[in-house]
């Protein structure tokens, strides 16, 4: 497999226009062996910090614990981390042929999860903001959006059946995740739900 420079990036040479949308930094699941999570983890932040080959490419690596109180033998108590995802770990990265083969044939991986079947294989498929969001806001990498100044401002629709429409935001609902945006359609204001990965601000 053959490589270049670009940008200070690594860019492979087979891969083609149909695999731009890759070449973006995203959130994928990766499987590891169960107990070696934080292992593999190391491994790939060496990598990232090496300062060669891939290392451009791997932006974080992530392995979710949450704290527990473990009250011991003697009653007294002790805080623990504990796994969220056993044999998971979460990895950004600009997924190339390249980074993909040797992300996934690190020792104790087992390979992503889930995949997008093409010509020249299998690629993984990348995690929406709504499925990786929940995970950095508990993790405390991202701090919950205020979207309180858009209520009765304009925003455009950026994906979804109302693409490229432009509505008024009328409700702000944070514990879904979404908003209600008011739009016109058949002359009329029509109030639809929308993800906030699902808009743009307009100035």
């Amino acid at each position: 497999m053959q490589s270049k420079m670009k940008n200070n990036k690594i860019i492979d040479n087979d891969v083609t226009d149909e695999d731009n949308n890759l070449l973006k930094s995203q959130w994928y699941i990766l499987q590891t062996q169960s107990g070696y999570e934080k292992v593999v983890q190391q491994d790939l932040l060496k990598i990232a910090n090496s300062g060669i080959g891939i290392s451009n490419l791997i932006h974080e690596v992530i392995c979710p614990t949450e704290k527990h109180i473990k009250i011991k033998a003697d009653g007294t108590k002790k805080e623990i981390e504990k796994k969220i995802y056993i044999g998971y770990i979460f990895i950004k990265m600009i997924m190339t042929n390249q980074s993909w083969f040797i992300v996934r044939n690190i020792p104790k991986v087992t390979g992503f999860l889930g995949s997008i079947k093409k010509e020249k294989g299998s690629k993984p498929i990348p995690l929406t903001e709504s499925e990786i969001n929940p995970i950095l806001l508990k993790m405390g990498i991202i701090s919950k959006p205020n979207y309180d100044h858009l209520i009765n401002k304009r925003v455009q629709i950026i994906n979804g059946s109302f693409v490229g429409q432009v509505g008024r935001v009328s409700l702000v609902d944070y514990e879904k995740d979404k908003m209600m945006v008011e739009i016109e359609l058949f002359g009329r204001a029509t109030p639809i739900e929308i993800s906030f990965s699902s808009f743009k601000e307009i100035n």
